[in-house]
């Protein structure tokens, strides 16, 4: 009986090695997509920094010499909004297709990830603060502080009619307030500004340099506890170190969330469990908890982080549910965050809280609650304000139940990361920088769809706050227009899909939860 061999149609299954080529192909172009992207976003984002006149940078008075480096030169106001736009979009599209180019098997080399990072961190530590006004609050501050004022109480526009250099640089918009940072920041703030005298600049180099070091300190940190596993090693550097968004929002721009979000992070991966010996009969393996000085240390660090911004108080939440189960290292964790913590805020006092309060219900630009009403754009009343306390709890308590607890050797993770998503999607002040206090720690984190919502959240909130140099709106005309629509229109519309995108996660199970860590974290060779 004879053989007919029927043509090949349009409808046929691709052949195992068409379907392999393919795949592979696809791999490259997201892999290519990711250096482009991130390289062309960190040039962009340093040009910016380096010209003396650019819509990025303060305009404050230079000494002469250096650090830091600068260009003379003005940069168009329009090229630049337009170019940092586009380096918002390049950087976060880029760290996205990296992350889908390891996930389906791609393999960047760790050192030339680590080289980059060093190279673009010490490029922006010698180039002026961009992308916002805060560093300029920062010296402010310190100078008050150095001058043996309060800085919770002076403010910058007391220091400004005594004639002070430094206290005519503060914005506008802080000049009747006094400092809404921690005593850890007031102490480092003082400390920068002993040592740049009266001049901001100076002052502001001092308080950048600090922020690379700090920074640089966690790309070693994800190093070492990754390296045995290279796709995770890769996504971690992706995640933090060479991530345009982070760099700038941390490095270019001098925050000093970074020095809350470290001292969090090596706080939380010192908290491990261990597995005990089995006991018969039982279907799941017993765990034992930290040991009392670990536990101590961690809750010392995470102190350390509240201590520079109280917002970490929701890692110290984080913390005290992991640790539940084992009494004793919840106690010793207690004991090393109320060393560190409450001596701190007794010396601070009234001032700090009485601060906060009064910005209550202030919106900020990186807010999806703008889409609610018009008079919602600047401020919450009290009613509404109440409701997102609501909104933030149930959603807290939603990650806790369904974010899956994947990383049982490091127990602290996933509640960090369930009550501080819940946080930063939903509260009505955020800024793009408060993001990082989950980036990190979502490294320690298998790969899942998470990481795509958490970088469409960053790369919405950059965007929204770009140029941020000068803190005043861009020109009438179509730069204005196309702003305010991004303010209160698109940026909105992607921050609050985020929000249900993650509800979406929560209720399907949809997370898509790639391997773990192929070795115990920190046991590599």
């Amino acid at each position: 009986m004879s053989s007919v061999t029927r043509p090949a149609t349009g409808t046929e299954a691709p052949r195992p090695d068409q379907a392999a080529a393919a795949r592979a192909r696809l791999t490259r172009v997201l892999a290519w997509a990711a250096v482009a992207g991130i390289g062309s976003s960190i040039l962009i984002m340093i040009v910016a920094s380096a010209v003396r006149h650019s819509p990025a940078v303060p305009l404050m008075r230079w000494p002469p010499g250096w650090p830091p480096l600068e260009l003379a030169g003005r940069l168009p106001v329009a090229a630049t909004y337009a170019a940092l736009w586009a380096a918002v979009i390049l950087g976060g599209g880029g760290v996205i297709a990296g992350l889908a180019a390891v996930a389906r098997g791609a393999r960047v080399p760790a050192r030339l990830l680590i080289t980059t990072a060093i190279v673009a961190v010490a490029a922006f530590a010698m180039l002026p603060p961009a992308g916002s006004t805060d560093t300029l609050n920062y010296a402010t501050f310190g100078r008050i502080a150095v001058l043996g004022h309060d800085p919770y109480v002076m403010t910058p526009d007391e220091l400004q009619r005594t004639g002070d250099p430094v206290g005519r640089l503060a914005p506008q918009i802080w000049h009747r307030h006094g400092s809404l940072y921690g005593p850890m920041a007031t102490a480092e703030q003082w400390a920068a500004a002993e040592l740049g005298g009266t001049s901001p600049v100076r002052i502001i180099f001092w308080l950048k340099l600090w922020n690379a070091i700090i920074f640089l300190s966690v790309v070693a940190g994800l190093d070492r506890m990754l390296r045995s596993d290279p796709a995770r090693r890769a996504r971690a550097h992706l995640l933090w170190s060479v991530n345009p968004l982070v760099l700038w929002g941390l490095v270019a721009s001098g925050h000093l969330d970074v020095f809350a979000a470290a001292a969090s992070f090596f706080g939380l991966a010192m908290v491990r469990s261990r597995q005990a010996d089995g006991e018969p009969g039982s279907a799941e393996p017993r765990r034992l908890g930290p040991g009392p000085l670990v536990a101590l240390a961690a809750g010392a660090l995470v102190g350390v982080a509240a201590d520079f911004m109280l917002t970490y108080l929701l890692i110290a939440v984080a913390l005290a549910w992991a640790l539940r189960r084992w009494p004793a290292a919840l106690l010793a964790a207690a004991a090393g965050f109320c060393v560190v913590f409450v001596p701190g805020y007794l010396w601070v006092g009234r001032p700090l809280l009485h601060n906060l309060l009064l910005r209550r219900g202030k919106l900020s630009a990186d807010s999806f609650y703008q889409l609610l009403s018009s008079a919602y754009k600047t401020h919450l009343p009290s009613g509404p304000d109440v409701a997102v306390v609501l909104l933030l709890g149930a959603l807290a308590l939603l990650l806790l139940w369904r974010l899956p607890d994947v990383v049982p050797d490091l127990p602290a993770i996933q509640p960090a990361l369930a009550i501080a998503i819940a946080w930063l999607f939903v509260w009505y002040y955020q800024l793009p920088w408060y993001d990082v206090m989950i980036i990190a720690l979502l490294a320690l984190y298998p790969a899942s769809r998470l990481d795509y919502v958490v970088m469409a959240q960053l790369t919405a909130g950059s965007f929204v706050m770009m140029p941020g140099g000068s803190g005043l709106e861009p020109p009438l005309g179509w730069l204005r227009t196309f702003a305010h629509a991004v303010w209160f229109a698109w940026v909105p519309l992607v921050l609050i899909g985020c929000v249900v995108a993650v509800v979406a996660l929560c209720a399907t199970g949809a997370w898509k939860i790639g391997p773990p860590l192929r070795r115990a974290v920190g046991q590599g060779g």
